[in-house]
């Protein structure tokens, strides 16, 4: 599970299982990544990594609480629907459409990823 902190909510992500979620995973065990998102086409936030990572892309079709990766390097987090070639990293958990929407504002944000519990103890095994 990946958290990411937007305005003071907690968003509950669950990472799929592919190499580039293990990436991102290995990343956010280094510490907090905290990255500056913008608006784009009232359906997604997105914004850098600041590194490369290995995608996995196919042709799809996102939903709200999908949370992508975008050009090997953007963090996508989407809210409503797009169709395009993207690598799918995890899905929204806690949140419903109405209330991601809410949660992720309008305009530009400031968001911060950590892993969850259950990966930093799982890290900390190997």
């Amino acid at each position: 599970m990946m958290n990411i902190e937007v305005n003071g909510a907690n968003i509950q992500v669950k990472l799929y299982d592919n190499s580039s979620a293990q990436a991102v995973k290995e990343l956010l065990r280094k510490g907090p990544l905290t990255i500056s998102m913008k608006d784009y086409a009232h359906m997604e936030k997105f914004g850098s990594f600041g590194v490369e990572l290995p995608t996995n892309d196919q042709h799809i079709t996102t939903e709200a609480g999908d949370v992508i990766l975008s050009e090997g390097n953007l963090l996508v987090i989407y809210y409503a629907p797009n169709t395009w070639t993207f690598t799918r990293l995890g899905k929204v958990q806690n949140l419903s459409e109405s209330e991601l929407k809410n949660v992720l504002g309008k305009g530009n944000i400031t968001a911060t990823l950590t892993l969850g519990d259950d990966e930093t103890e799982e890290g900390a095994r190997k």
